[in-house]
């Protein structure tokens, strides 16, 4: 039994919550059960140096935890004077992920920053990160194309990310911090919304996995991945 008493393929209660900041040009409030990030896109009129002339744009992301996202309070990294390397990892996932699914000649000389700021952590933050982003960056093309920025379709598909795992011998979807933190073998995908697999993580954390559980662990993301994806939809609807 799961500590959560769910079902092994089942989610946490998922919510997509639009335009929760007033400045952004994009925002998402996205929670995964107890885990809450708010996310915002930003666009900004200019490239990074060695992009200039080159006829597209860049989508990259940040990602942090606020001091009490956890049970005890964590140092902000702006006060040890340099990023974690679970913190560039995990910034630089969200930015490939979104990169894929965007058409950068379309978006022009733009550059849009999407921040990923956990308000509450209780695993699976890089997941629900990547999913709330494309909601944001979704915003953030539409409010481009309200201004006639932008005229093609920039965005080619929609992106969604989430964890599973091998907890007490059972394949189990969207890990919560008790499970995550008991698991034999833990695993994050990021896929498309027509299925495309964009980048897969799995970690054998104390007995190796075998080609049958990691297929038995991609078969939940996929169901979980299609799941996110229809309310994500919703969400921009």
């Amino acid at each position: 039994m799961r500590p959560s008493r769910r079902a092994p393929d089942e989610l946490r209660p998922v919510t997509l919550e639009r335009g929760v900041v007033k400045y952004a040009e994009g925002s998402c409030l996205v929670k995964f059960g107890d885990t809450h990030v708010l996310v915002t896109a930003t666009l900004e009129e200019r490239l990074p140096p060695w992009l200039k002339g080159q006829g597209r744009g860049w989508v990259t992301a940040e990602y942090g935890m606020l001091p009490r996202a956890t049970l005890e309070r964590t140092r902000r990294e702006a006060s040890a004077g340099k990023q974690s390397g679970r913190t560039v990892e995990i910034q630089r996932l969200i930015g490939r992920s979104l990169r894929t699914i965007v058409d950068l000649e379309a978006l022009g000389e733009r550059q849009i920053t999407v921040d990923c700021d956990v308000l509450q952590a209780d695993g699976g933050t890089r997941t629900a990160s990547i999913t709330g982003a494309w909601v944001a960056l979704a915003d953030c093309i539409a409010w481009m194309k309200a201004r006639n920025m932008i005229k093609a379709n920039v965005m080619r598909d929609s992106v969604a990310a989430i964890s599973c795992g091998i907890y007490q011998g059972t394949p189990v979807l969207d890990l919560d911090y008790a499970e995550d933190s008991e698991a034999e073998t833990d695993a994050n995908f990021v896929m498309t919304g027509d299925g495309r697999i964009i980048e897969v993580q799995g970690t054998a954390e104390r007995e190796p996995f075998t080609e049958a559980e990691f297929l038995a662990l991609m078969a939940l993301a996929r169901k979980g991945i299609a799941r996110l994806v229809d309310l994500q939809k919703l969400a921009v609807a």
